[in-house]
């Protein structure tokens, strides 16, 4: 195990303990090395594959940079860095820092259930207990928020031509929530998944209001510290050096070599939605541990109830609990202006995929079809010297996803 995942870890259960001997409910216990990891890269066949994946996406992206991690516990670890951060920017570190985009509703929902697990709400608590002035989702629950099942419409449609217009803009909660409000309710609360922003944001105010802290702090009580995720936060405003460069191509035909820097919007414009701010180190160790279920918080419940993620998607396509659920994989993926992120985690194995690429003018499902055909490929990574190579598949091929990435390109392929 690289020594930073071990001082981390270390730090990870000081924090735990602290927190366990401060709070005056149950505390929380983390571990945050969920799972045993063979100490050693993956082989290069697997590797190889894994680098052409990810530089086709970048190429049908227009991504400048990506910055790319994944683990497989039985065979090993493959951690790549490709490109520069802007076309001509600073070459691209694993260190960087980009707004992780949906990835942050996994974590608005960890926060519920952590709370839930304390005693302070309820997961079938309404809407109006904790939060007044929404009349048409008083019954809505945050359970139902949560697994993005409110039917309430989406706010980012709206606004987006307004965020790259002034995009140091900060922007409030209730103003956002508006606008999703306006476009009213896509479908009756419960009957199906629609995902939607202005639900975790709502989710995030009824959370602040029960527990008197900001979004931002309660993220750092029940996700950041206990995780030991140090270069993780819920901020204001882009501050500081570190950044990936966030770009977007512009144009009705998208202009590939003179993309927009949208790196200093506001990450209030994703709030409790959108807005966490990470690397792929913190999340590699954040998505393993929610897949594996290693905090005291950890419910099943919380991905029993799971349903279609879309009116097409097959079988093994669901979701629940915040998360998107591909077979045994747990996790998120989407895009925000400059960015296209994805997270998922085996929930039987550990096997991980996290990534960023700084384009998001392509298709929002890229970096998740990206992530699943990386998942596949990493899945058929041999045994390392003592380990056994798990049973378990992924109910698709790479070659699918591959394609799939291909077909989405906005920019050239060589």
């Amino acid at each position: 195990m690289p020594r930073s995942r071990r001082r981390r870890g270390l730090v990870a259960v000081l924090t735990a303990a602290m927190l366990g001997l401060t709070a005056c409910a149950p505390g929380m216990s983390v571990d945050h090395e969920p799972t045993s990891q063979a100490d050693a890269p993956l082989p290069a066949e697997i590797s190889d594959r894994l680098q052409a994946a990810v530089e086709t996406a970048m190429a049908a992206t227009g991504s400048t940079g990506a910055i790319v991690e994944v683990r497989a516990p039985w065979s090993g670890v493959w951690s790549a860095t490709f490109g520069t951060s802007g076309p001509e920017g600073a070459e691209v570190t694993a260190d960087m820092r980009f707004k992780a985009g949906p990835i942050t509703r996994m974590m608005a929902c960890d926060v519920l259930y952590g709370m839930a697990h304390r005693g302070i709400v309820s997961v079938d608590d309404k809407l109006a207990t904790w939060l007044a002035g929404y009349p048409s989702a008083a019954d809505v629950t945050l359970g139902q928020l949560c697994d993005s099942t409110s039917g309430l419409g989406s706010y980012a449609p709206e606004l987006t031509s307004r965020w790259y217009a002034v995009p140091k803009r900060e922007w409030a909660p209730k103003e956002l929530i508006a606008y999703g409000f306006a476009k009213g309710f896509t479908s009756d609360p419960g009957a199906a998944y629609r995902d939607s922003d202005t639900g975790y944001l709502l989710l995030g105010l009824a959370l602040q209001r029960a527990a008197d802290r900001t979004p931002a702090q309660l993220l750092s009580e029940y996700v950041f510290e206990p995780m030991g995720m140090e270069s993780s936060s819920l901020p204001t405003a882009v501050t500081g050096s570190g950044w990936l460069a966030g770009l977007r191509s512009g144009g009705k035909k998208p202009n590939c070599t003179e993309p927009v820097d949208l790196t200093s919007l506001s990450p209030t414009t994703g709030g409790m939605a959108a807005g966490v701010v990470s690397t792929v180190d913190d999340l590699s160790d954040y998505i393993q541990s929610v897949a594996l279920a290693t905090r005291s918080y950890d419910t099943e419940s919380r991905f029993a109830d799971r349903l279609p993620a879309g009116s097409k998607a097959p079988s093994w396509f669901t979701a629940a609990g915040g998360a998107l659920q591909a077979g045994s994989l747990v996790g998120q993926a989407g895009a925000v202006p400059g960015y296209l992120t994805a997270a998922f985690a085996d929930r039987e194995t550990g096997l991980s995929v996290v990534l960023v690429l700084n384009n998001s003018r392509a298709d929002a499902t890229v970096p998740r079809h990206l992530a699943w055909q990386l998942a596949a490929i990493a899945s058929k990574a041999p045994a390392a010297p003592g380990e056994s190579t798990p049973e378990a598949g992924l109910p698709w091929k790479s070659q699918t996803y591959a394609q799939k990435v291909v077909d989405s390109a906005i920019c050239p392929l060589p």
